[in-house]
């Protein structure tokens, strides 16, 4: 189905497409006190590239008067920021059993 009569179908029927944000808005969190991810701050210092400003799909990482910070509690446990970061500077594992993340959609 072409782009076009994909549009033409979805206003024909009201449907509307569902915006990414609308999804993980359904996500359940249960947040444990303690974090899994973890940042070695004197590497992470020294790195220019920064990938994990970028790569990771909550934006869980901020950059904040010159210096990575971030906020675990919205992790959606991909692990996308330690695979970007080729310094070594951040340290992931799943959270504890029944912490973390229950996706409504799969």
């Amino acid at each position: 189905m072409a782009i076009d009569s994909r549009r033409d179908f979805r206003a024909k029927n009201n449907m509307n497409p569902v915006r990414v944000e609308h999804k993980l808005a359904l996500n359940k969190y249960e947040v444990d006190r303690e974090a899994h991810i973890r940042l070695k701050e004197e590497i992470c210092r020294e790195c220019e590239l920064r990938a994990c400003l970028y790569v990771c799909p909550a934006e869980c990482y901020k950059l904040r008067e010159g210096k990575v910070s971030y906020n675990y509690e919205g992790c959606l446990e991909c692990g996308s920021c330690q695979i970007s970061c080729g310094k070594g500077a951040i340290e992931w594992s799943y959270p504890r059993g029944g912490f973390g993340i229950s996706f409504e959609y799969g």
